[in-house]
């Protein structure tokens, strides 16, 4: 399947209780910096537009596998606790993300903002939270950077597949990640 405006949008909406964005339960801290550079060359070289399961969430099969196969980099972005207020000290990595989005090499790509949460809590509320957080990610990089809604879809995946499965209550599971989805428009 091909990944036009309305199938982007469909992700987001059917996967309403998906991505890759969790909001940690541990005190600020200062994050690592992470260059345009660095993203634009990690989300460049998208081959083929993937074909992503538009089911509902809680039936859909797993797509964290798949987006492993795309351009994409991961980001830590802070929330208040237990929602999906955006902390001001993420606002220069969004930043950093709109720079790079913004780049030439970049600037005819879609993406997709994955949220995700560590496996604390109840499926369902992990997939609403993780998709509320991805949304707000999404909604930022809109209407405070001004990039294109139409290039950036949010997803929420929950607590599938973790980052780091030994661990299912660590901060790593909560990182957003960027995945390149769509061939230049």
């Amino acid at each position: 399947m091909r990944l036009g405006k309305r199938g982007l949008r469909d992700i987001g909406l059917v996967a309403a209780a998906l991505i890759v964005l969790v909001a940690p339960t541990f005190p600020a801290h200062a994050q690592e910096a992470v260059t345009r550079d660095d993203i634009i060359k990690r989300l460049s070289g998208l081959e083929a537009t993937p074909d992503l399961n538009d089911a509902v969430p809680l039936k859909r099969p797993p797509i964290a596998t798949e987006l492993l196969e795309l351009p994409r980099f991961m980001v830590e972005v802070q929330f208040d606790p237990d929602a999906s207020t955006i902390r001001p000290e993420s606002y220069q990595t969004l930043g950093r993300i709109a720079d790079a989005l913004c780049h030439s090499t970049l600037l005819r790509y879609g993406f997709l903002i994955v949220g995700r949460t560590d496996a604390t809590g109840k499926r369902e509320y992990n997939l609403t939270l993780s998709q509320k957080r991805a949304d707000s990610i999404r909604d930022a990089l809109v209407n405070t950077f001004k990039i294109s809604s139409k290039r950036l879809q949010a997803v929420g995946l929950g607590e599938e597949q973790l980052q780091d499965a030994a661990r299912p209550a660590a901060a790593i599971n909560q990182q957003v990640q960027v995945v390149t989805v769509a061939k230049p428009l």
